[in-house]
C-alpha cells in the first residue's frame, strides 16, 4: 500500500512540475511573442538588429515551448493521453479545413480584408481548449 502511494505521489508530482514548466515556457514564448511585435514599433523604433534579436528569441522561447508540452504528455497517463491526442487532432484538422477555405476566400477575393494568420490561432486554440474539456468530461 505505501509503495502505491509513494508512486502516486510522485506521479503526482512530476505532473505538476512538468505542468509548472509548460506554463513557463508558454508564457516566455508569449512574452517574447509580444517583444518582438510591439518592441520595433514601441520600444526601439524599428532598429533591424534588435527585431532580428527578439525573433530569435521569440524562435528559441517557442522551441523551449515544444519541449516543455512534449515532456508533459509523455508523463500524462494513457487517458490523459488519449484526450490530449484527439484534442490535437481535432484542432489541426479544424485548422487545415477551416484554414485554407479562408486563405481561399482572401485569394479569390470573397472577402475584402487580408486573411490574418491571428484567426487560425485563435480557431486553434479555442478548439483545442473546447476538445479537452469534452473529452476529460466524456472519460471522468
Amino acid at each position: 500500500m505505501d509503495e502505491l502511494a509513494t508512486k502516486t505521489s510522485d506521479w503526482n508530482a512530476r505532473t505538476s512540475k512538468n505542468t509548472r514548466l509548460l506554463a513557463y515556457w508558454t508564457a516566455a514564448w508569449v512574452s517574447t511573442m509580444a517583444l518582438a511585435t510591439f518592441g520595433p514599433i514601441f520600444l526601439w523604433s524599428e532598429d533591424t538588429l534588435l527585431t532580428a534579436l527578439a525573433v530569435a528569441v521569440n524562435l528559441a522561447a517557442g522551441i523551449g515551448m515544444i519541449l516543455a508540452n512534449k515532456r508533459h504528455i509523455q508523463g500524462l497517463d494513457e487517458l490523459q493521453k488519449k484526450v490530449t491526442l484527439e484534442a490535437a487532432a481535432l484542432a489541426l484538422g479544424v485548422t487545415l479545413v477551416f484554414g485554407l477555405s479562408y486563405s481561399l476566400l482572401d485569394i479569390t477575393g470573397l472577402i475584402s480584408k487580408d486573411a490574418e494568420i491571428a484567426y487560425l490561432v485563435m480557431l486553434t486554440s479555442v478548439t483545442y481548449l473546447a476538445a479537452t474539456i469534452i473529452g476529460n468530461r466524456r472519460y471522468k
